[in-house]
């Protein structure tokens, strides 16, 4: 890292051994981390001990941070001659504004350098044992967040062209408008027993993962006690977590199917 840089970087969905080897490289030489909620302590005390932790967290109904501060602090940060690490849960692409960050400090002739993270739309599914694509399942996988710029349901989602579309669906921030994204979606055809899991607290040691159906999700939502920050996941895929919960395996566990979809093991299909 240079000083005056800003470095955009994914810290990924939480396990900090999903840090990227880059992300690693940006912590032992920042001289100051900007931070967000979902980034964890265990790949902040990968921090240099004399650099600046600043946080910079947005969580849904809580006071926090505007965007347009966050993105103009980055700026006055390097302007100071700083190496200044952004560091965002996720990917800072992938519903993770770094697009407005990196387009602010281009703006103001700030160097970036962007150092792409594990989804938790991808990796907090692998870690519940769901595949986001499976070939006998799904062509195509679409992600959409479950809230809008002004936290309410998003009103541009096409969710008919969407539920036709894409066997499976990834939801990101969905928990607080899951009655409003069920309803549109059965409303667009989905059926009332297609799979479901929620995936809470994805990679870390207090992940929990609830497998129910589109009509049911709700009840078992609140008898669960499912909160956020959690991944929702339509779609038949989901079934796949009765063969690679890896997790159970490594507990000793046996798989609870090893064919969950019918189509035969694969050992034994001919293509």
């Amino acid at each position: 890292m240079e000083p005056g840089w800003v470095w955009l970087c994914g810290a990924g969905p939480g396990d900090p051994g999903l840090l990227t080897l880059h992300g690693l490289n940006a912590l032992r030489q920042a001289d100051v981390i900007v931070y967000d909620a979902l980034v964890g302590e265990g790949i902040l005390d990968w921090a240099r001990a004399d650099a600046e932790k600043i946080y910079a967290g947005k969580r849904g109904g809580k006071p926090s941070a505007k965007q347009a501060d966050i993105s103009l602090r980055l700026v006055d940060l390097a302007k100071q001659g700083k190496r200044v690490l952004r560091l965002k849960g996720g990917d800072p692409f992938v519903f993770g504004r770094g697009g407005e960050e990196a387009q602010t400090l281009i703006q103001h002739n700030i160097p970036v350098r962007i150092v792409p993270g594990i989804s938790a739309g991808i990796g907090g599914l692998a870690y519940a044992g769901i595949p986001v694509t499976h070939r006998d399942v799904n062509q195509a996988v679409t992600f959409v967040t479950g809230h809008d710029q002004k936290g309410e349901t998003p009103t541009t989602l096409d969710w008919d062209a969407i539920s036709k579309a894409s066997g499976v669906i990834v939801i990101y921030m969905g928990m607080a408008h899951a009655p409003q994204i069920r309803d549109a979606l059965m409303a667009a055809g989905r059926p009332a027993g297609e799979p479901v899991a929620i995936v809470s607290q994805a990679t870390l040691a207090t992940q929990k993962v609830l497998e129910t159906t589109l009509g049911e999700m709700l009840d078992d939502i609140a008898q669960t006690e499912m909160g956020p920050p959690a991944i929702i996941c339509v779609g038949r895929a989901v079934l796949m977590r009765q063969v690679l919960d890896w997790q159970a395996l490594m507990r000793g566990e046996a798989p609870r199917n090893l064919d969950p979809l019918g189509r035969g093991r694969p050992d034994e299909v001919t293509t």
